[in-house]
Formats: structure tokens, sequence, C-alpha cells
């Protein structure tokens, strides 16, 4: 039967309103900007070079429609239907750390911060909520990013109308203009940026701030962190923000992006509309000098971060200066790019055959217009990082030392074209939040964007320059011109170590030999050999359009949605065994170590070298996961690659090998990773609260040093041999296929494997226990700063689905709990910058669920936090919300239901287990109105049925030798 995409694009729509609740489809539905159009981008009138391409040959992306106000505001538009009617806005403030005075480090941060607290046009606060009624998730759809060199806005507005989009950029012309800069907003913000920078103070960020220190040392970055400091942050006034608001929020220094569902030239309008009135008195600041590479500055630092691993970068950096973003630059990045990724390919393979480093790689990075930089960063797989950095030396001198060969460079190449193949493929489902990201990227890095097409012809238009000469000179520039720096951090101090440091990386090094990878070819032809085709047995529709469900004779299910909803993508998720139940919760097992092992373990007598030449310009990979019930393996990939992927993934299963270097280095790594955990409260909830909100069940805990030490290759094989042999096999493809060639690709793989043992599941590992009630808070240590704490309040639930539809409800609830908290705790108070509250309800199991809210906090105001956690859930118990309160949830939950169900992640994730079980089917025909017709009066009696104080379990993290208070 041939492919009819009328059907597929149908089936889809159907499904899609399964979650809208709607009985409209998207397209037809009354008021929106533009009637729902194709994702394709839509061809412009010719026009002269615009704003974006001024000093460029690139080809213009007719797709864009630019424009200049008269007031210097610039802007692009483009139409996207990806989700269907959604369209996305960023504004870009040309104004980040880096345009901060020394007494303002922090005000490009904090300006962001109170503008979503309100403007001229909305009171203090209400913008989120404004938002949320029109179903925007606030953090997600609305959101602001500070970076060194620039502010951006980001809106994400589901189901646009004129009216909408046009109150939104009336919402954000008050923010830019005139926002809400008074006293008491900068004292009630100070307080949030304040919780902000304490919550992210830990081992990374002190790391970041001593590398930025050294690699830009006298230079502005190097003291410019977005953030900024304690003493400017409290120094803040509304006379000083106004005047910083002043020289830098000006209409010349901004940029609008909007991609999306609508009518661009509405788009247009709107934004001469909102913005044309937008004017600034008086002439604003130049942009400051961002200084270049110091070569007097120190070459070398050695920063001692307790119990962080030993890490070392190398940078050799260059002054950055603004180019012409012409072909002939773009085709020297990409050949630059190729000389990179043979270095760190080679670099790649020593680490996998258990080299003196765990990881090393080498990249090239423009750094806030201030550095072009190539760094090297290594990992050490233990204290002698000497060793390593000689090593990682040794290898890049090698590569400065004579050209790649033409394999190497094909090899390379072929991965690179791939990559920029499959975004032309992809093009047309690209979404337009993307889409409006990228060219406000474009426009920080002073450069321009062009079509997917157009990259890749101006890739493939460069091939021939890009010789082993070229790619040979492009390494030495690479790693030669410019400043030299180097940094070792260290988890413990080390008398005489800067001197070491310094000596070694000033020592001669001579080139690495046996270091350069060439290798013959490998084909599919070289997987191990199963049997003959298996026979389909039945094909049913599993109830829901176009979604098939077919058995094999072997027993293999095959879950098959054909459709062209995301074009030239194929998603392949295959269920095997039956993932976390399989494992006892009592006998700790090596699950830990099998996302990264059993993949790198090889295939037969292929290993992990070999398949990277097998999938080599192609895209196929292997991601591997436990699920509650079952074991997983994944991939997305495209019409022409998705049969052989099958192959792979059959064969994994078929003949897996078992080479033992992968068991060293994922050992190394956790071994590595162990003692950072409890260098800060978040890192200690990551290492310890899953364990303790399963009552211990050892499933759910972090290995320890003792387990991690005694892993054995022959003990992981023991483990994992036997469930990679057994039980059930549920494949699912979801995407641009035709069914009947899927099938028959599915019975050459997979129906060909023999039949395969299926041992029932032990009663005690279908059991998941939630911790008895606490009268006062577990209490956790951790190592870092003094004034961190971290706070944990939980609620049982339940678990399967007797209870769905309370399940999904719940949902709603903890969305307005987690609103709430977010109004009393970071809005109101700053106590904490991010609480959070989740509902874990788990379908595999018939128990073991849970409402969660978690937050850090300073130690001082742990009794406070709980206080407002029970005070909210005992209100939430004893009174219904407003209907304007729940509608706040529900909209912002529908839309992104609606969204989600537009592509084919969302439906194959909900369709996980169905092939085994109906009632996964069944969920999910009841999801809209489970989870988006709840009542406040169902809100309160959740509330009072889970939020019981008596039931309730609890931890902190506190700080070595403080209590909270």
């Amino acid at each position: 039967m041939s492919h009819n995409f009328r059907r597929s694009a149908v089936s889809l729509v159907v499904l899609g309103l399964l979650i809208s609740g709607s009985p409209v489809p998207l397209s037809a539905r009354t008021g929106p900007v533009a009637a729902s159009s194709p994702a394709g981008p839509k061809t412009t009138a010719p026009q002269l070079r615009p704003w974006l391409y001024e000093n460029s040959d690139v080809p213009i992306d007719a797709a864009w429609r630019f424009g200049q106000l008269p007031n210097g505001l610039r802007y692009a538009i483009r139409r996207n239907g990806v989700p269907p009617g959604q369209v996305s806005v960023r504004l870009r403030i040309d104004a980040g750390s880096l345009m901060e005075r020394a007494d303002e480090l922090g005000y490009a941060h904090f300006m962001e911060h109170l503008t979503f607290r309100g403007s001229r046009h909305v009171p203090d606060g209400e913008s989120k909520r404004i938002w949320q009624r029109l179903g925007v998730t606030f953090g997600s759809d609305s959101n602001a990013q500070t970076t060194p060199t620039g502010t951006t806005y980001a809106l994400d507005l589901p189901q646009a109308t004129q009216d909408t989009l046009g109150e939104s950029l009336k919402i954000l012309a008050g923010m830019m203009a005139d926002p809400n800069i008074v006293d008491p907003a900068v004292d009630a913000e100070r307080a949030v940026v304040l919780a902000e920078r304490r919550e992210g103070v830990g081992p990374q960020m002190r790391i970041s701030d001593a590398s930025r220190e050294h690699f830009f040392a006298g230079q502005p970055l190097a003291s410019r962190s977005p953030i900024g400091s304690v003493e400017t942050l409290n120094a803040v006034t509304a006379a000083r923000m106004e005047a910083f608001h002043d020289r830098w929020y000006r209409p010349e220094n901004a940029v609008i992006a909007i991609a999306g569902d609508m009518d661009p030239a509405v788009a247009e309008q709107l934004i001469k509309d909102q913005f044309s009135g937008w004017s600034v008195p008086g002439q604003g600041a130049p942009l400051p000098d961002f200084g270049e590479p110091d070569p007097k500055a120190p070459a070398t630092k050695v920063t001692v971060e307790p119990g962080a691993p030993t890490g070392l970068t190398m940078a050799w950096l260059r002054p950055w200066k603004p180019r012409a973003d012409t072909i002939v630059y773009n085709q020297d990045k990409l050949t630059d790019m190729l000389a990179l990724q043979i270095i760190s390919r080679r670099l790649e393979q020593a680490a996998r055959a258990g080299g003196s480093f765990l990881q090393a790689s080498v990249d090239q990075q423009d750094v806030s217009r201030s550095a072009d930089g190539t760094f090297v960063t290594i990992l050490p797989t233990g204290e002698n990082w000497e060793k390593s950095l000689h090593d990682v030396r040794a290898i890049i001198e090698d590569a400065k030392a004579s050209p790649p060969s033409q394999q190497e460079i094909d090899r390379e190449y072929a991965q690179l074209d791939t990559a920029l193949a499959i975004q032309v493929e992809n093009a047309d489902t690209e979404a337009g939040a993307k889409q409006a990201t990228d060219l406000v990227s474009a426009v920080d890095i002073r450069e321009t964007t062009v079509s997917p097409q157009a990259a890749l012809d101006i890739f493939r238009s460069g091939k021939p320059a890009m010789t082993p000469q070229k790619i040979l000179d492009s390494t030495r520039r690479l790693f030669s011109a410019g400043v030299f720096r180097a940094m070792l951090v260290t988890g413990k101090v080390q008398p005489g170590v800067d001197a070491q440091l310094a000596a070694a990386v000033a020592a001669p090094v001579k080139a690495a030999t046996n270091v350069r990878l060439s290798a013959k070819p490998v084909t599919m032809a070289d997987l191990p050999k199963m049997g003959p085709p298996g026979k389909v047995v039945s094909r049913t529709s599993v109830g829901l359009p176009g979604m098939d469900s077919i058995t094999f004779a072997n027993g293999v299910k095959l879950t098959l949605f054909a459709n062209d909803a995301e074009t030239e993508k194929v998603r392949i998720n295959v269920r095997f065994g039956h993932g976390q139940q399989a494992f006892s919760p009592t006998k700790p097992a090596p699950g830990w170590a099998a996302n990264y092992a059993l993949v790198a373990g090889g295939i037969g007598k292929l290993g992990q070298r070999e398949l990277d030449e097998l999938t080599n310009g192609r895209r196929m990979g292997m991601d591997f996961s436990i699920d509650d019930d079952a074991f997983e393996l994944q991939a997305v990939t495209r019409p022409a690659d998705y049969k052989d992927q099958l192959a792979l993934f059959a064969a994994k299963l078929f003949a897996p090998g078992w080479d033992p270097a992968p068991i060293a280095r994922v050992k190394t790594g956790a071994a590595v990773a162990y003692d950072a955990m409890a260098r800060a409260p978040d890192s200690v909830l990551a290492r310890d609260l899953n364990w303790l909100l399963h009552d211990k069940d050892v499933r759910f805990r972090t290995p320890s040093r003792a387990e991690i030490e005694a892993l054995t290759p022959q003990a992981f094989r023991q483990t994992w041999e036997p469930l990679l042999a057994s039980g059930p096999i549920e494949v699912q493809i979801f995407g641009q296929v035709n069914p009947d060639d899927a099938i028959q690709a599915v019975a050459a793989t997979f129906g060909a494997l023999p039949a395969r043992p299926n041992a029932p599941v032990p009663a005690a590992n279908k059991v998941m226990r939630f911790p008895a009630p606490v009268a006062t808070p577990v209490v956790l240590r951790h190592k870092g700063s003094k004034d961190q704490a971290a706070a944990v309040m939980a609620w049982p639930t339940a678990g399967g689905f007797s209870l769905q539809t309370e399940a999904r409800q719940l949902e709603i609830l903890t969305q307005i709990f987690n609103d709430r908290l977010f109004d009393k705790l970071r809005s109101t108070e700053g106590a904490a910058y991010s609480p959070s509250v989740q509902n874990n309800w788990p379908f595999s199991y018939e128990n073991g669920g849970y409402i969660l809210v978690t937050s850090q906090v300073r130690p001082d105001r742990v009794k406070y936090f709980y206080g407002v956690v029970k005070d909210t859930a005992a209100d939430l118990a004893q009174n219904p919300v407003s209907d304007d309160e729940l509608q706040r949830a529900v909209a912002p939950m529908r839309q992104l239901l609606m969204r989600a169900g537009t592509g084919n992640a969302f439906w194959m994730n909900q369709m996980e287990g169905a092939a085994h079980d109906a009632r996964y089917v069944q969920a999910m025909q009841t999801m809209a109105r489970d989870m988006l017709t709840v009542t406040p009066a169902q809100i309160q009696a959740l509330a009072a049925r889970y939020l019981k104080p008596g039931k309730s379990w609890s931890a902190v993290v506190l700080p070595e030798g403080v209590e909270a208070r």
C-alpha cells in the first residue's frame, strides 16, 4: 500500500483533537492572525540587501521580512507554522554586562528582572498573569537572558491572534521604554537577584569566574559576570537603574525577531504601532572597547576547588575583530571546524583505548566579542595530570607536523555534510522559536543567518579547497597564533603545583605516533547475521487514527504510525525486557553503568570505532535508557537510514559486544564525579533525593565509591547479557515511512530474532514505596557555601491507571501550588529564586507516586520556607481556587498539550507500553478531558486528599556545622 499523505495528515489532526479538547481544527478557528500555514519558508519579493546582510555576500534568506523604524529599531519577521498557531518573539537589547561600568556590575541583569515586574501598561507583577491567561507558560514560553554582550527577551505566544500579539507587543514595548523603575520595585527585585546569585554560587560558578579572570585578564570580560557582585547589587537605586536604562535601552540598540503562524505584514504593522513612539532624549553611550588578550598577563594559573575533579584547559587567544560575513569567510570557518574535528576524533579514540585522560576535546570559540580562541579541555583519568597534558599536547603536535590523510578529511567532511543536509531535510519542520532565536543570536555575534540550503551549498562549494595542506595550515594557525593561557583545576592544595604547570606547558613535546585513524570500510554486511525474516501474524488498529499494531511470529510487537508531520524524520524506540522492574529493590545492580558502557561495548566483533565508521555520514544513533517497565534503545533517523537503524538495534540484542574498555572508562568517570556531589545542596539532592523518596530502594541509589570500584567487565556482562536476550520486545516507528516497507524492515530485523524467554517479574520488583511521614526533616549535609541550603517536602499519592483522572488533575494542582510559591517565596520575599512543585505519578506501578516541593534557601530561612509551604498546602485544601487562578494554570497546559501534539515525540512517549497494555491507549484518549476540565472544587478535594499535614515527608540539606533557623 502506498503512503498517503492526506491520510496521515488527517490522522495527526484527529489525534490532536484528543488533547486540544476542541472540535475545530486549528486552521479553522476564528480570529487568527493568518490561516495556519505550511511550515516551509515563504519567499518574499526581491529586495536590496537588508540591514542584517550589510557587508556580506551570502545569500539572503528571503523568508525573512526586514525593516527599520525611523527611531532606529530594527526588525525581522517570517511566517512559520511550527507549531501551528504559535508566534515567537525575540527582543534583543545590545546591553549586557560588558556595557556596565565598574560600579554597575550586575545592572544589565538587574534591568532584565525589573522589566518583567511592570511598566506604564502593566501593574507590578501582572505581566506574568496576563500571559498565563493567554496560555503562556512562565519560564519556558516567557523568559529572558542576559549575557556579556546583550539581553534577550523571549515570548512564545500560543494560538496567537492579531489582538493577543498586539497586546503582547504593547506590553513588551512598555517594558523596554518605560519599565517600573521605582525604589519599592528595586528593593523587592534586589532580594530576588541576590537569591539567584546565592543559589548560583558553587564549584561551577567559582571555576567559571576563575577561568574568565585568567583567560581574559586585562579585558573587561574578566570582571563582568552578568550576575554582578553583592556590593554593587546592594548599592542599586532606582536613580542608578534609570541612568543605566536611558543609556542602553534605546530603539537604536534594539532588534525584534518574530517567527510564527501569522501574516508578516500584520506583524510588521503591529511593531510599527507599538514601537514607533519609543524615543529616548539625548545620545546613547558608545559601545565600550572590549579590549584584546593581554600578552603580559600570566600564562598559567592553578585554581583549587575542594572536591572538584582535576581538569585542564589550554587556550590560544587572538583578538576578536568584526569581519564581513562572506562566503569565503564561512568556508574558512568550516575548514577550521574540519581540522578541529579530526583532532577531537583522535583524542576520543585515545581516551577510549584507556589513555591517560578520560576525555579531551578541542574547539574554536568567539567569546563575547572579546577573543577568538582555540580551546583544549582535558579531564585526566587520575592525579597524574602532567601525563595527560603531555599526551594531549603530543596529539596536537602531531596534527601540526604534517597533513591529515584524505581518508580522515573525508570522514569528517561526510559527518558535517550530513549534519547540514539534515537541517535542509528538516527545514519545513524547524520551529519558529528556533528561527527567531537564531536571528538575534546572529545579531549578537555580528554575523548573518542563511537558509539551511544556502549553508549546505556554501559548505559543498568550498570542498575543493579543503585539502590536506589547507587543513594543516588551519591547524597550525589555530594552535600557534595568539596569546597562550593554561589553567589547572584541582581538588586539593598541592605544593609547587604552580611551577609544575608552568614547566609542563613550556616543556618541548614530540609529536605522537600511531594516533592517526585509518580503518577499513565497514558496511551493514559486517553486522552479525540473523535468521530469515519473521512472519506477521496480526495487524490491527490500536484504536487511534492512522496507528497500527503488528505482531510477528516470534512475539515481537510493532506500533507503527506512518505520517508526514516531521519531514524526513523517523523516530524509533525499541522497548525490551522489564526495565527497572527487572532489578531487585534490595540487591544493587550495575544499571548506573549501562547508559554508556552497554552502547560503547560494541556489536559482535565490531567495536565502537567500527560502528562509528559504519554510521558516519548517516543519521543513525543508539541511545540507551532504563524506564520503569522496559529497557529502551532510541534514535531519530530519516527515511533513507531507518531500515539500517532497525538492523543496528536488532543486532545489538542479537549479538551484543562486551569490550571491557568502556567499563574502565565509565568507572573512572563515576569516581571522578562522586566527590563533587557533596559540594553543594543541589548536587546532594541529585545524589540522594530519588533514593530517599523511594524509601531507600537501591534501584534509585547513586552507587557508592566501593560499588564503582568493585564493578568488573565480567560482572557487568553477567548482569546484562541475560537481560538483553530475554523479555518482550516492543518496536515503535513514528514518522515518514511507507507502512508496508516499515513492516518488512521490522520483519527482517526484529522479526528475525529467535523467540525470547520471558520470566515473570517478581512481585517485590513491582512495588514502589514512599517513605514514612516524619515530624522533623531528615538532615543531609553538604561541604559547600555556608549560606546555602535546600529544603524538600513531599506527600504520597498513588500510581497506576485506576486513578488516572486524579493523576492528570494533580498536574493542575501542582501548577497552582508552584505559582503561589513563586509569588510568595521569590517575587514577594526573595527567600528563594527557584521553588518547584512537581507531580510524580508512575503508571507502571500501583503505588509510589508523590507531590514534591523543592527549593534552595538560606539556612536561616528554612523554617520560613516550610511555614509557607504548609500554609499554602492548607489553604489549597480549605478554600477553592478562583476561576482566574485555575485558568492561569489550565490555559498554559492546554497550549502545551496542543503544541506537543503536532509532533511525533509526544505520541510516541504516550504510546510506550501500549503494545502490551491497552490501558495506555485508553489513558491517552481521555488525557484532555481528565486534565483540562478540572473544577475549583476538584482541585480543593485533591489538595484535601493528598496534601495532609500528617502524611508529609521532608528533608533539608545544610552546610556542615550549620543548623536550620
